[in-house]
């Protein structure tokens, strides 16, 4: 694994949410997962979890005969970890285009939108503090 922070692809963020979905699991119980979202051979599934693996992203349990991956990251600090990239690099730091570009992108449910404005109440008490 390199000091750079490596950043998944598509395909490593679908293996990624299978096993933070279901929890740590061998390559052939993350396949079976798989294979209901896309048409991906056994092999691909293995050799990407090995990469992954050598990258950094996951964790492998070599104790016993079949290995068990877990994602090394939380999925809501990898999360973090992309929208930063993203406010960085296409926003030019404005973290206000972002949640624009957001809000505008897809239909918000009242729910969502309730959410927002209570993180919003949230971010203004602790500007205050």
């Amino acid at each position: 694994m390199t000091g750079k922070k490596q950043k998944p692809t598509d395909s490593e963020v679908e293996i990624l949410s299978v096993l933070w979905e279901n929890g740590p699991a061998t390559v052939r119980e993350v396949h079976s997962k798989l294979i209901k979202l896309r048409d991906v051979g056994y092999t691909t599934t293995l050799k990407m979890m090995q990469i992954m693996f050598e990258k950094g992203l996951l964790v492998r349990d070599e104790s016993q005969r079949s290995h068990i991956y877990r994602p090394r990251q939380k999925a809501e600090t990898l999360q973090k970890n992309i929208v930063k990239d993203v406010i960085s690099r296409v926003f030019s730091g404005a973290t206000d285009k972002l949640v624009m570009q957001a809000l505008s992108a897809k239909p918000t449910t009242p729910e969502q939108i309730a959410k927002i404005r209570q993180m919003l109440d949230q971010l203004e008490e602790e500007g205050k503090q």
